[in-house]
């Protein structure tokens, strides 16, 4: 029996409860969707049935959603020992935590479901009812601690639910030990009251500042980073009134992006003033100085990234009312990130880290940016085909479990220099089936053989770096004797 089956054997799970559990987490890794899509994957499709020797067929549609209760109601203790598990069988370290959320929207009523609140989301679905799921996770990619909260939850709020949670007095001490790991997020999170809370409950952190004020000076600075696409040079300054070191980074490739951004709109708004502009001598076009002013305050507003660089006078014609010449010239305000495009600011606590060390803890944020992603695009969490709160929560937890298992694949194929995302896994294992060759013996019996096909060699290196089987399964031999209703079947244990 394998591991995670004597875990949930524990658990209470029974036979088939154990192949449902299986076959619902194994679904959403290979054929990510609804559970009656996985339903109906895992009878008419997949062959995992043959590879844990059960018959799918026997599990109606309802087992399959009573299931995903099931694992839900263990959810503490499946999470637990999943992380137990990776912790020990990879030797990592547990140094640093990261942490931050997403939300995801679901089909279905709000008025039924207690989490679900309307709300905007970058799925751009704001007709449909969200839930937010908050995660942490590990230096290593590996969650900590999943939960999710109703649609329109405020992300700085969530900060101290979820830390606190790993502190639970009924974890096990070899999973979360005394000393405090370093909590690294974004600045969405890092507001000034969750720092606070972080010091005084003696969390060591590194966060993206809030703070709009920015400076860099290119020669104390330091390079972290350089290749064909970026550099990135740091300037470590120690703010001693705050006991924190800031970090003021550089990046080459995000001065690009944030100029060309800003270049668009300020093209843009000039435009529209100059057109505003020379439209004061033409028939037909706006002149009321009153009416100029509303138009102008409209494209401030249209084009507010650009507009606040800009100081505008508008000239009166007293005798007639009219505006007569509009006047603008660019004032970008120093030290800012306008004045400073590619420049951001770090906060932390370690003074004793060195200016690389420092940037390169806070790009493990990159990762976790990476885990929403798959989560989101490759196991099946958007949209939630559901209109009750436990089961929107039960699907999204076997997202979770699922990704637990796919990062665990992928950390160990990276250690032999396979990097493909899950998705293209999935690309290069498809192909492989178990498929069945019938031969008319000379006696006339009639010979059915069942067996997995032989990999190509891309299947068989992915197999090599996992130190699994290349043809997964049984042989089956089946012989059908002539004239007669019975059958002899071997099988062939390799």
């Amino acid at each position: 029996m394998p591991k995670g089956h004597e875990e949930l054997k524990a658990l209470g799970f029974n036979g088939p409860q154990l192949a449902a559990a299986t076959g619902t987490i194994i679904g959403r890794m290979c054929q990510p969707g609804s559970e009656l899509a996985t339903h109906y994957w895992l009878q008419n499709v997949s062959g995992l049935g043959e590879l844990i020797d059960y018959d799918f067929n026997k599990i109606n549609l309802y087992k399959m959603y009573k299931i995903s209760d099931q694992l839900l109601n263990n959810k503490e203790a499946i999470e637990n020992h999943l992380y137990l598990q990776e912790k020990n069988l990879f030797e990592f370290q547990e140094t640093i935590t990261l942490y931050d959320l997403t939300n995801t929207y679901f089909e279905g009523s709000s008025k039924a479901n207690k989490l679900g609140k309307r709300g905007h989301s970058k799925e751009k679905r704001s007709d449909c009812p969200l839930v937010t799921l908050a995660l942490v996770l590990d230096s290593s990619g590996f969650p900590k601690r999943s939960k999710v909260f109703e649609g329109n939850v405020s992300e700085p709020s969530t900060l101290k639910k979820m830390i606190v949670g790993l502190e639970r007095k009924n974890l096990s001490q070899e999973l979360f030990k005394p000393s405090k790991a370093t909590i690294v997020m974004d600045a969405g999170i890092a507001t000034e009251d969750n720092i606070k809370w972080l010091r005084e409950n003696s969390y060591p952190y590194i966060v993206v500042s809030r703070k709009h004020h920015r400076e860099f000076n290119e020669d104390e600075a330091v390079v972290v980073k350089q290749d064909n696409d970026c550099t990135v040079k740091v300037q470590k300054i120690i703010d001693s009134e705050n006991d924190e070191v800031l970090l003021y980074c550089h990046s080459t490739k995000r001065e690009k992006k944030e100029q060309a951004i800003n270049d668009r709109f300020t093209i843009r708004f000039e435009k529209a003033v100059s057109k505003l502009e020379s439209g004061l001598h033409k028939k037909g076009c706006l002149k009321k100085y009153d009416k100029v002013l509303e138009k102008i305050g409209r494209l401030k507003q249209q084009y507010s990234k650009a507009a606040k660089h800009y100081k505008i006078e508008v000239s009166k014609n007293e005798k007639n009312g009219n505006a007569v010449k509009i006047l603008w010239t660019r004032q970008t305000l120093a030290d800012t990130k306008d004045s400073l495009p590619g420049v951001y600011c770090l906060r932390t606590t370690h003074m004793e880290f060195d200016e690389a060390t420092l940037w390169h803890t806070y790009t493990m944020l990159t990762d976790l940016e990476a885990v929403f992603r798959s989560l989101k695009s490759e196991l099946g969490m958007r949209p939630v085909f559901h209109q009750i709160t436990k089961r929107v929560t039960g699907h999204i937890f076997i997202s979770v479990i699922a990704y637990h298992l796919i990062h665990s694949i992928r950390y160990r194929l990276k250690k032999t220099g396979i990097n493909s995302s899950w998705s293209d896994l999935r690309k290069q294992l498809a192909g492989q089936s178990r498929v069945t060759a019938s031969m008319q013996c000379r006696n006339d019996n009639v010979m059915h053989v069942r067996k997995s096909t032989r990999p190509e060699l891309r299947q068989q290196k992915i197999y090599s770096a996992l130190g699994l089987c290349p043809l997964p399964g049984r042989t089956i031999k089946t012989t059908i004797k002539k004239n007669k209703s019975s059958a002899i079947t071997k099988i062939l244990k390799k």
